[in-house]
């Protein structure tokens, strides 16, 4: 018990070991500059990390928010260093563009990050950008109404040809109306 205590732990051990040796190294994967370069051209053609604006404002938001709430007299002064701080911190973005830029580098190649900030940046790639999400939403109500109908008569197909096979002596099928001739 003892020997598999100490061989468990010994495995721990070298898996953390290797761990910390091969994630670095993993992550060290060195891209070019034209790699980067090609990067940066397909991020801002999609405006891949617009998004990634209203971090720190809103993150500097919530923390005005914390503090004046436990320091309600202190509102101007709060506010003030709160943005004031996250003004200093701004120069930080750069730091998410470049890791945006990494990520693109090392999925894409050169030439696949040209062809789509050549696509993007055309009418067609523009016109996606801006009306793709609507279309796609579109399309998302014309699949649920489709669906819709396509379970309605496949229920109702399915119900009547079971309906009008099964023997009379059996019980209906759940959602089929039966009816019974009048006696003459």
């Amino acid at each position: 018990m003892i020997n598999l205590a100490g061989l468990g732990r010994r495995a721990a051990a070298t898996a953390i070991i290797l761990s910390a040796v091969m994630v670095p190294a993993l992550r060290a994967q060195e891209v070019t500059d034209e790699q980067l370069k090609a990067a940066r051209g397909a991020i801002e053609a999609i405006a891949a990390t617009n998004g990634f604006d209203n971090i720190l404002p809103n993150l500097a938001e919530r923390l005005k928010t914390t503090l004046i709430q436990s320091s309600p007299n202190h509102e101007e002064l709060i506010t003030k260093t709160v943005d004031d701080k996250a003004l200093e911190l701004a120069a930080r973005r750069a730091d998410l563009e470049r890791e945006a830029a990494t990520i693109y580098a090392k999925t894409f190649t050169v030439e696949q990050l040209n062809a789509i900030t050549t696509f993007y940046t055309s009418d067609a790639g523009k016109k996606l950008l801006n009306d793709g999400p609507i279309a796609s939403r579109e399309m998302m109500k014309a699949a649920d109404i489709w669906a819709a109908g396509v379970s309605r008569d496949l229920n109702a197909a399915a119900t009547k040809e079971l309906g009008a096979t099964l023997t009379a002596g059996q019980e209906p099928i759940p959602g089929t109306t039966t009816t019974t001739p009048p006696a003459q």
